[in-house]
């Protein structure tokens, strides 16, 4: 009969490939994709080139659009202040009186 000891040295662990494993499986990839390797790169670098473009030119868009954010005028202190005198100088309406109220 087997233990339970036994039982757990039969348990196979699989982990990732070792060194050799790797150099096998980097030899077989070159024996296979070798010719279209350099293919392969320049497609890769002008894929990068163009996404590095894309990102700088949103970049850009976000620096020219902020600059003409800056370029509106804005509020001042000193206008909401005059407005705000202007307001107290003039004299405000009175209230209308309810035509429904009767004196008792």
């Amino acid at each position: 009969m087997h233990t339970a000891i036994d039982m757990s040295s039969t348990v196979i662990a699989i982990g990732l490939p070792g060194t050799t494993e790797w150099i096998v499986i980097l030899i077989i990839g070159l024996l296979i994709f070798g010719r279209r390797l350099p293919e392969v790169g320049r497609s890769l670098g002008k894929s990068i080139v163009e996404f590095k473009r894309g990102v700088k030119g949103i970049g850009e868009e976000i620096d020219s659009e902020s600059s003409k954010d800056a370029a509106v005028p804005q509020i001042s202190e000193d206008s909401v202040a005059r407005d705000a005198s202007a307001a107290e100088a003039q004299p405000e309406a009175a209230p209308a009186a309810d035509a429904n109220k009767t004196d008792a």
